[in-house]
């Protein structure tokens, strides 16, 4: 004969779920912080490439409505690739697995 333990109201294994869901939505934030961050260190190595170019003399007009559009490009650029881009730099996932060792 098997017996089940049941746990939680009326049977139900509500502790365990409310811990498994927590555990979940602390791993999307955790995806999400890791995400942005890579973000954000992408955006910040293309304006230190841009800006490596422009010392060149490769600058296209160097007005600041054409700078501001770079910026707004390279955002826009490093969030794709962090966020949708197969896995960007990978840095994200180097940074969560790295968590999930603790």
């Amino acid at each position: 004969m098997t017996q089940t333990a049941n746990i939680g109201p009326s049977g139900s294994n509500a502790p365990l779920d409310a811990a498994a869901t927590g555990r979940a939505q602390d791993r999307a934030a955790l995806e999400k912080a890791a995400k942005g961050f890579e973000a954000i260190f992408t955006r910040q190595l293309m304006t230190a490439m841009r800006s490596a170019g422009e010392n060149l003399g490769e600058s296209i007009d160097g007005s600041s409505a054409v700078d501001q559009f770079q910026e707004m490009s390279d955002a826009n650029t490093a969030n794709s690739l962090a966020n949708h881009g197969g896995g960007g730099l990978g840095i994200a996932q180097m940074m969560l697995k790295q968590l999930d060792k603790r």
